[in-house]
């Protein structure tokens, strides 16, 4: 009679997570899946009542999961280590900001500042901020707005996309495969917050293919410079800077060119 040996524990994982949480491909599929399901679900219906709140919880579970689920080890695994390559976190930086700057100048180009403009249509996201905008408090509201969207997504997103998932697929797909992966599912749950619009109650939902297109193939090379920064740095911290970055440009256009 054969005696059937259980694996040895993962050095990477927490024992009660070790049933369910493996780095396959198969688990970065189901993250991907889980979070852009919940993530759409909760920006669609942000988008029709302005209220946005329930939608930081979702950055707020991408940055505890793998405090839960990984071990020290783990999460060194999925590059939440000290960056070795301080030059990588300023090149980060500098790719972060001018792939927004080009996002933006490339959207207004093409579909000036109405609804087909992508940081437009985010902008919609702030509320009646633009009614109460002047010289006096402009500084003021665009660094109170800059704050959070620099530290909750960044971190949380970067966990996630440039960790967590990108390590599940880099076993089958290798580096730059996994880096595609994790891009991709980055671009395409950010459909949620430009592609699919809301034009208002009595007119409903809208879809702008060609807008769209732009967004998602946009994020998709800039999600491609995150992992550049991250490898350049050794750390995930480094795509963790640039995401800052794209968000503080993205900031800045918002409240001085759009708003």
């Amino acid at each position: 009679m054969q005696t059937l040996v259980a694996p040895p524990p993962s050095p990477f994982v927490r024992a009660f997570a070790a049933s369910w949480f493996r780095f396959t491909w198969k688990t970065g599929a189901g993250l991907v899946a889980v979070f852009t399901l919940v993530r759409f679900a909760l920006v669609l219906h942000a988008n029709i009542t302005q209220s946005y709140q329930l939608v930081a919880f979702i950055f707020v579970a991408m940055v505890l999961l793998p405090f839960v689920v990984l071990t020290r080890a783990g999460r060194q695994k999925i590059g939440w280590v000290m960056p070795t390559r301080w030059s990588g976190m300023l090149l980060g930086a500098a790719l972060g900001a001018g792939s927004c700057a080009a996002l933006f100048y490339l959207t207004t180009f093409l579909f000036g500042v109405g609804e087909g403009n992508s940081l437009a249509y985010v902008a919609r996201s702030y509320g009646n901020i633009a009614q109460q905008l002047n010289e006096h408090n402009r500084l003021t509201s665009f660094l109170i707005f800059s704050g959070p969207s620099m530290v909750f997504s960044p971190i949380g997103e970067e966990l996630f996309y440039r960790g967590l998932v990108h390590e599940c697929f880099a076993g089958r797909l290798g580096q730059r495969g996994a880096a595609v992966a994790d891009s991709a599912a980055f671009a395409l749950v950010h459909l949620a917050h430009f592609g699919f619009i809301y034009a208002g109650t009595g007119a409903g939902w809208r879809f702008l293919p060609g807008p769209a297109l732009v967004w998602v193939v946009a994020l998709f090379g800039t999600c491609l410079l995150f992992s550049v920064a991250r490898r350049r740095s050794g750390s995930v911290v480094g795509a963790m800077v640039a995401h800052a970055l794209f968000n503080l440009t993205m900031n800045y256009f918002i409240f001085y060119h759009l708003l």
